[in-house]
């Protein structure tokens, strides 16, 4: 089977990736290895996964409207799984465009491949941001995901809004999912636990926002992944139940189409988080508390009861077992 995945060289696509590639699939990967965090270390996973003979990697931007739809006809993919975007709830505040370009125009690039092609199965990344001013914890899919407050959870928003629409006219199956800070080794450098670790064995202070009282649905990596390889290989089917006098945000009964939640499944303050962390590294953290960022919210927490249903998923790992294997990789890579 071959499995087209973008942002392969980032976070959570380098992890998928290897999960598939080590499972024997083919995997081609699409990536154009910007400059938004550091290139070098998308280098490192790429060179990581060009290890495999079973993986080719493609270095594209996602917004090239006749080269995207060129490698789907060349590849013809059975599966698509896109994880590329333009990531960051804050960095959506400084730069709009480069949102609509990657999220939307992007995206749109991967429905016209799938409409070409066919593939069995779209998995793509959404972002729990999409619940917005929505308070009701723990969040659900089958509440609406109607009030975002950031351009960055808007797109994601538009993203199923499409899908939709392309697996009603189309056919093609999609399942869409909505991350919860997810967190692990080879992490993102704009992430808290990322800056948290870089700064604290440099002797910085850290920056806290909300107080450190936030809450998070923190979710490791591979229990992310876990989710994905669990989609990818059962796709979305019409719901023969959906009501239209009372309709299910979370599937239809027009089209092949679902949205899921992937997380941990409970709340953990940031300042639990930190103190975690400190334990792991050794080292106490100098604290610079700060009021809460535009664009955030106090609490997050996904009810993963429908993902449990569908794809059997059951995440296992605490924080204190997820941060300790970020630190251990976090001082091997960088020798510190």
């Amino acid at each position: 089977m071959t499995t087209l995945i973008t942002g392969s060289a980032g976070f959570i696509g380098f992890h998928l990736a290897r999960r598939l590639l080590e499972r024997g699939d083919s995997v081609v990967g699409l990536d154009d290895l910007n400059a938004y965090y550091d290139p070098a270390l998308k280098t490192a996973r790429l060179t990581i996964l060009e290890a495999y003979p079973r993986y080719r990697h493609a270095r594209l931007d996602l917004a090239d409207r006749e080269r995207v739809p060129g490698l789907f006809a060349e590849v013809k993919p059975e599966i698509v799984v896109n994880l590329a975007a333009q990531a960051g709830v804050r960095y959506s505040l400084e730069s709009p465009t480069t949102y609509v370009d990657s999220n939307v125009v992007g995206f749109l690039n991967i429905l016209e491949g799938c409409r070409a092609v066919q593939p069995r199965h779209l998995v793509y990344a959404s972002t729990s941001s999409v619940y917005g001013a929505n308070g009701n914890l723990p969040f659900s899919v089958h509440n609406g995901a109607n009030h975002p407050i950031t351009l960055y959870a808007a797109t994601k928003i538009a993203n199923e809004a499409m899908a939709h629409s392309y697996s009603h006219l189309f056919g093609v199956p999609s399942t869409g999912f909505r991350f919860f800070t997810v967190y692990g080794p080879w992490g993102r450098p704009d992430m808290a636990l990322f800056k948290f670790t870089e700064a604290m064995l440099a002797g910085k202070p850290i920056d806290v926002y909300g107080h450190g009282k936030m809450q998070r649905d923190f979710t490791y990596v591979a229990d992310i992944v876990d989710g994905l390889v669990a989609a990818i290989d059962r796709p979305a089917q019409i719901n023969s139940e959906w009501n239209p006098q009372a309709p299910d945000p979370a599937t239809s009964g027009v089209a092949p189409w679902r949205v899921l939640n992937l997380g941990n499944n409970q709340r953990v303050e940031l300042m639990r988080y930190i103190q975690v962390l400190e334990e792991k590294l050794g080292v106490k953290a100098e604290l610079n508390l700060l009021p809460m960022q535009p664009g955030d919210v106090a609490r997050t927490e996904a009810d993963v009861e429908e993902t449990k249903r569908a794809l059997a998923y059951a995440p296992s790992t605490p924080i204190e077992v997820g941060v300790g294997a970020f630190v251990d990789w976090y001082r091997d890579y960088y020798r510190r």
